[in-house]
């Protein structure tokens, strides 16, 4: 078949903008919409990582919090956006690995209207008791939880949240039962843990300043390995709980249609960051790990990860909020 000239000429002029787009890009601040509240695990790592970015692109990097929906509300605002790499969003991975299986119907497609940039961080959750509550490891809190059904509660940054899931993976492994008590993020829930008004918390990394002053405890790592941060404590699948993994991997997106080489220079300038050493350390302190990876990788691990949880949604009977 052939093309028509004037077909032809419009198709290469369309290419040839976008093509200057791009090579002109970045000429304004850039937009990271980070889908969960302030202070939780999404917003450290944008605000750790924006900084940096915002020096490497020689513009401003702006971080904006719209949460809600598990993740829902501001990944519907990034598919929305222009794909001109000027909006970008931070999430858990539970936005396109869990979401899909606990609502009926999404404002978005996370797959055909999102596409992966670049991944920033293995998020390993950790399991936290208020000080008072009388078990000393992990071994006596499960004891502790099949002694009193039903009358402790534990918090999660929402429904089908990686915390949320690591709760319900615990007690249907260890057959035990308590009440979950889902949050509009994850800093309330752990203000809450905080001042006891919940008892536990699979805590996505911001409230290991609290172990290390005290005033919170740490039991054990939902993790397939020890987390560097904390070597000495045991993981879950150590305790019994075996197979037990309920690390996800956050990362960057853009709407789907931005420009390819915007993609390429974006997880280019990130992968450079995240293997710098201040970076390292940082993921480290939020009890994470630093996870370069190619936008490749990123999808096939939020594959990987959508039949992990996918399991354990449908067994248990997660619904979202």
């Amino acid at each position: 078949m052939t093309i028509p000239r004037r077909t032809a000429l419009a198709s290469l002029a369309a290419f040839s903008v976008i093509r200057a787009h791009a090579q002109a890009w970045p000429a304004k601040p850039i937009r990271v919409v980070v889908n969960f509240p302030p202070g939780g695990a999404a917003d450290q790592i944008a605000r750790a990582v924006g900084t940096p970015l915002s020096e490497a692109l020689g513009q401003p990097v702006v971080v904006e919090n719209r949460g809600g929906a598990n993740g829902n509300i501001g990944g519907e605002a990034v598919a929305k956006a222009a794909p001109d790499g000027y909006t970008l969003l931070m999430s858990s991975g539970g936005m396109v690995s869990v979401n899909p299986h606990i609502y009926a119907r999404m404002p978005f497609d996370p797959v055909r209207d999102i596409v992966p940039v670049a991944s920033a961080a293995r998020v390993l959750v950790y399991l936290l008791v208020r000080p008072d509550l009388p078990p000393r490891n992990i071994a006596e809190f499960i004891a502790y939880l099949k002694a009193n059904p039903g009358k402790l509660s534990y918090g999660s940054p929402g429904n089908g949240s990686s915390p949320h899931l690591a709760g319900e993976m615990m007690k249907a492994q260890a057959n035990v039962f308590s009440v979950h008590v889902p949050y509009r993020g994850a800093a309330p829930a752990l203000q809450d843990l905080l001042a006891g008004q919940i008892d536990y918390f699979f805590d996505p990394g911001i409230g290991l300043n609290q172990v290390r002053a005290g005033k919170l405890r740490l039991l054990a790592v939902g993790s397939p390995k020890r987390s560097p941060a904390f070597p000495e404590v045991p993981t879950l699948d150590e305790a019994g709980l075996k197979g037990f993994d309920a690390d996800t991997v956050f990362g960057f997106y853009a709407p789907a249609g931005t420009p390819a080489e915007v993609i390429a220079r974006l997880n280019r300038e990130i992968n450079r960051i995240l293997q710098t050493a201040p970076l390292r350390e940082r993921m480290l302190a939020l009890g994470g790990e630093a996870l370069p990876l190619t936008p490749e990788q990123f999808h096939q691990r939020a594959e990987e990860d959508s039949k992990r949880f996918g399991a354990i949604i449908k067994a248990r009977g997660i619904r979202g909020d």
